[in-house]
């Protein structure tokens, strides 16, 4: 069995070709479908897979008998509608060893862009959970995740890896903080009411500012992530009308389009007289129109701009990055080890049910002397004689065959399995 992975993030692909292969969760499901049909029954049987699908990374996972990595990079170059040379430009590739080594290190937060960050291990185990579903998960990729999830589990708890890490949310609040000399004055939006703006609320919120209001697709989940800050909920619908009310904006839903366009950020400047306005961009694909950088009195992030803010520090983590590689290192080994063994499988299979066989016949050889009046003893006595003989017949014919050479090496293989002492 061979696992193999390929995907791009945040260090090898720019943000609107990530934006490109970004599935929400409710999508994974029919992708996972589409991808395991396109390899054909024939050529590749049974392929498992899932998908790993965040703002900063697009990663599929793999297992089979045979890694066909040319056919998935095909398919998802085909689902992002990009030329395959441009994706394999952007995009990393991995089998068996090197895949299990970057699941690790992703679910251990040590490719994050917040280095030690733990969102990442809860989007895995979510991805994880929706291929199981999706009955796309089989015994090979069901043991990769869940050594990576124990991995992260044994950073996290013998290292600092995230020991001050800067989330993405902190970042906005700091680079916020730069552009209002107090934060209790400002108005800030909140657009989706996901679990990133959940996390940037609860950090704004500690800030203290003078209004907070969620903009949501679903007005009754935006009312209820609002209460928690004593904010107000507002329907998408009304956001390009009331945009001028906030003087901070942060976005992240799972729209395939942007929400917020360049015209009605004009509008609500001039609405503003160009007082300024600080705006964040945590989705992929974006949600704020691009060209919205360009305008006088926008401070625009997205989550590439963070990147400089959220390594600062990392130096001071160096010597827990090295001690998680180690426990990493042993991950591996212990995976590939049971990745190895899996292959002895269908010949254990194949010896249990030869053994089943004698055995069967040799009790229905009993069972029939019985019949006979024959006794107990001479009945076990002929049983074992039996069993013995078919257990010890393949190999007195392999130590007869062959010339001296092949005779000595089936000796020294027949003594290593039957003359073993107990100790």
């Amino acid at each position: 069995m061979s696992v193999w992975a390929l995907g791009l993030n945040h260090t090898t692909a720019p943000l609107d070709l990530r934006g490109r292969f970004a599935f929400a969760l409710d999508q994974i499901a029919p992708t996972l479908h589409s991808l395991r049909s396109s390899f054909g029954s024939s050529s590749h049987p049974q392929v498992e897979a899932a998908i790993i699908s965040t703002c900063n990374r697009t990663e599929i996972y793999c297992a089979s008998e045979h890694i066909a990595l040319d056919h998935t990079f095909g398919w998802l170059a085909q689902s992002g509608g990009v030329a395959p040379a441009l994706l394999r430009s952007h995009a990393y590739t991995l089998h068996d060893d090197e895949a299990a080594r970057h699941a690790f290190r992703v679910a251990s937060g040590l490719d994050s862009m917040v280095l030690g960050e733990a969102q990442i291990l809860g989007q895995m185990k979510d991805a994880v959970r929706v291929a199981e579903t999706a009955g796309a998960l089989g015994s090979t990729l069901n043991q990769l995740f869940q050594r990576s999830f124990a991995v992260a589990k044994e950073v996290r708890t013998a290292t600092e890896i995230g020991a001050h890490s800067i989330s993405m949310a902190a970042a906005a609040v700091r680079l916020a903080g730069q552009l209002f000399e107090d934060l209790r004055t400002t108005r800030v939006l909140f657009v989706g009411a996901g679990e990133m703006i959940d996390l940037a609320a609860t950090h704004f919120a500690a800030k203290e500012p003078k209004a907070i209001a969620i903009a949501n697709r679903t007005l009754e989940r935006g009312e209820k992530l609002a209460s928690r800050f004593g904010g107000e909920a507002m329907r998408l619908a009304d956001l390009p009308a009331r945009l001028a009310e906030f003087d901070i904006v942060i976005s992240c839903t799972a729209s395939t389009l942007p929400i917020i366009g360049l015209g009605a950020v004009e509008r609500a400047l001039k609405a503003r007289k160009h007082r300024p306005m600080f705006m964040v961009d945590l989705a992929v694909p974006r949600d704020i129109e691009p060209e919205v950088k360009a305008l006088e009195d926008i401070y625009l992030y997205t989550v590439d701009d963070l990147a400089q803010v959220v390594q600062q520090g990392q130096a001071n983590r160096q010597a827990a990055v090295a001690q998680a590689e180690v426990i990493i290192d042993a991950g591996v080994q212990s995976f590939m080890h049971w990745l190895g063994q899996r292959g002895t499988v269908p010949l254990i299979q194949q010896l249990n049910a030869q053994a089943d066989e004698w055995r069967a016949t040799e009790m229905a050889r009993a069972r029939k002397l019985l019949a006979k009046g024959e006794s107990v003893e001479a009945v076990l006595e002929a049983m074992s004689r039996g069993l013995t003989q078919k257990m010890m017949h393949g190999a007195m014919a392999e130590l007869h065959a062959g010339d001296a050479a092949s005779r000595e090496q089936t000796a020294q293989t027949l003594s290593r399995l039957f003359l073993r002492k107990e100790r």
